[in-house]
């Protein structure tokens, strides 16, 4: 395997970081994407005290897992979304305040800021980084004013949608502001209700930011086969700009037909449904074409897996994705398969 596999633990929050980080390296993997929510990363200690970066790499290093990468996707969703009771449930009460829309929109831009001050400290921190240091990134959701508009009735015209992508780049252009001073990249996720959640809205979102070097891409295939978005083609159509990919898999085209890609108000599993997310290798999306391609752009961040599955025990899911990932994975050549052909003169060698 080429690239170090790792365990988004957003889906984890349940557990404490002390029992989490056993069971992913019982379950095979190299280390975690550690999510700011649940106590898997906390962003204010992070940012101000030695004693937990150092903790936390230590407790990493007990188990023999590493770090790439934080996610704060949770605290993103808020910067552009009009804020409504759903929110509550995810923000941090320090985010959510008093619940005055735009307080907690600008709380919630404050936070993303401070979480690249809290990754740029904690990495500076990890053990070895200083003679090996990688891309430092932080994963995560913009939230967007116009999402609601995505079908166009009432007729939505492209001001009103230009609008809405003013709005995300005046919001996180001072975010990615500080990003830049900390030397860290932020990576959004590519998916339906964010301001990008397909291939022409990430280019989009790109140009209202006048391609702002600090922004790009948490490439997950999930969010883009159902959609029937060219999920290998985003990868090359943005080579420059995928700071960190996501192993989730989804499978569409099932259900009874009486739900199509909007999801019919219906909760993940109903057996009605279109189109849920699967464990990895259980779904639709072709991996090894996904592989290919992010060899042809260079990728070498890590994989790292995130597991939904709700028809299946995540621990079980979990490690048999672990294993399929470690199977699927394979670095590009460094020689032509046919280089062993070429006639060389040489008078050493075995001789007939």
């Amino acid at each position: 395997m080429s690239r170090s596999l790792t365990l988004f633990t957003g889906q984890w929050a349940d557990l404490p970081i002390e029992k989490l980080a056993p069971m992913a390296r019982k379950m095979g993997y190299d280390g975690l994407e550690l999510a700011c929510w649940g106590d898997h990363f906390d962003v204010e200690a992070a940012a101000t005290s030695a004693k937990y970066r150092k903790n936390l790499w230590s407790l990493l290093a007990d188990h023999k897992l590493t770090c790439f990468a934080v996610s704060n996707h949770l605290v993103g969703q808020a910067v552009c979304d009009p804020i409504d009771d759903r929110h509550r449930s995810i923000l941090p009460d320090s985010v959510w305040g008093d619940g005055d829309p735009e307080g907690v929109r600008r709380r919630a831009a404050e936070r993303m800021a401070h979480t690249a001050r809290a990754a740029r400290a904690f990495f500076s921190d990890k053990p070895g980084f200083k003679k090996n240091p990688h891309r430092v990134v932080v994963n995560g959701f913009t939230g967007s004013s116009v999402w609601h508009s995505i079908y166009a009735f009432p007729p939505t015209s492209q001001d009103y949608w230009a609008k809405g992508f003013a709005d995300f780049a005046t919001r996180w252009t001072p975010i990615l502001e500080e990003f830049e001073s900390q030397n860290v990249d932020f990576a959004l996720e590519v998916h339906p209700t964010e301001i990008a959640f397909d291939t022409a809205s990430a280019a989009r979102a790109l140009e209202a930011l006048n391609n702002h070097p600090r922004f790009g891409f948490n490439y997950d295939p999930s969010h883009l086969g159902y959609q029937g978005v060219d999920y290998v083609g985003f990868i090359r159509r943005f080579a420059e700009r995928i700071f960190h990919v996501h192993v989730k898999d989804a499978w569409w085209g099932h259900g009874d037909g009486s739900v199509g890609v909007f999801g019919g108000h219906t909760t993940f599993g109903d057996p009605r449904r279109q189109w849920d997310f699967r464990s990895p290798g259980r779904g639709d999306i072709d991996f090894e074409q996904v592989i290919v391609a992010l060899n042809d752009i260079g990728y070498q961040g890590p994989l790292s897996v995130e597991w939904e599955d709700i028809r299946m025990d995540r621990v079980h899911g979990a490690t048999e994705a672990a294993s399929f990932v470690r199977q699927l994975d394979f670095a590009p050549s460094s020689r032509a398969f046919d280089a062993a052909f070429e006639k060389k003169s040489s008078k050493k060698g075995i001789r007939p």
